[in-house]
């Protein structure tokens, strides 16, 4: 890791990223990509160490509160971040000005803050939002050896839960003749479902690759999966979407079961649900645009 001295903290749509670059190492990660330009190692993190303060400038001149979204990029909870509390520095300067907050993460570090969560989600609101890409712990490993497993991040959102915390999931990517499976899919739905999760999160049941991530991720075949890489490009050459040829039987199921629990999973509606601010002390829902 290293320390930089980042010059602002919000996008145009409010999201929020306190580091740059990741040492989860999954193994089809679509930040390695070139074109976000990133000027050093992937892993070696750039910490940007006046986020809190930024963020608290940029907060004081909102006209409206809003949410303030994290995790798209970089997750906010990285082991480095138990010892520099940025993510939770940021969260205590979003709850003073009362703000709602949107987090994704595949970390457990952030039951840390389920405090601020809380007092956040009594104000305005707090989701939590994790990653789910397979059922199978042994295969979780190698897709994303240095994070919670799949059992571990479902135990986080049950915890939210239980914490009055507004929960969903992002489920992606599926991988094609990796996960792309009925077996696969309906595991990940009932951890989903059991965990009381409001929203899940998906735009197709496949894989994007661009460069960088696609070396990155064929590199990562060619050691645990030999011969994979190959199928992949005779399946879909250089092409940026990378669908599986299971798709629309996964994606029927997908719908099916979400819509008979009452889990929002339409991708127009879904992300509705994850930006909508709510001004709890005044009784009111407000859009982020």
């Amino acid at each position: 890791m290293h320390e930089i001295e980042a010059k602002t903290i919000l996008s145009a749509r409010n999201g929020m990223n306190v580091y740059r670059g990741c040492t989860h190492g999954c193994i089809y990660c679509d930040s390695r990509s070139t074109c976000y330009q990133m000027d050093h190692e992937f892993e070696d993190v750039a910490v940007k160490r006046n986020a809190p303060e930024l963020l608290e400038d940029a907060l004081r001149r909102k006209r409206r509160r809003c949410m303030i979204g994290t995790g798209s990029m970089c997750d906010p909870y990285l082991p480095l971040e138990r010892e520099t509390r940025l993510t939770r520095r940021c969260l205590e300067v979003i709850d003073r000005h009362g703000f709602g907050v949107s987090i994704l993460t595949k970390s457990d570090l952030l039951l840390r803050d389920l405090d601020l969560l809380e007092s956040i989600n009594s104000k305005a609101k707090a989701v939590v939002c994790t990653t789910l890409t397979t059922f199978d712990e042994d295969l979780c490993r190698i897709l994303e050896p240095h994070v919670c497993t799949t059992e571990q991040r479902a135990k986080m959102l049950r915890t939210c839960r239980e914490h009055g915390i507004h929960t969903g999931v992002w489920l992606c990517p599926i991988l094609p003749f990796l996960n792309d499976t009925e077996e696969n899919l309906r595991g990940l739905l009932d951890q989903c479902f059991a965990a009381g999760v409001e929203v899940i999160v998906n735009f197709g049941m496949g894989v994007t690759l661009r460069d960088g991530d696609r070396q990155y991720f064929y590199k990562q075949l060619d050691r645990h999966f030999p011969g994979m890489k190959e199928r992949y490009i005779r399946a879909f050459g250089n092409a940026y979407q990378c669908p599986s040829p299971n798709a629309a039987k996964l994606s029927a199921i997908f719908r099916e079961a979400c819509r008979a629990r009452g889990v929002i999973c339409e991708p127009k509606e879904a992300m509705a649900y994850l930006m909508e601010f709510e001004d709890r002390q005044a009784g009111e829902q407000l859009h982020l645009f």
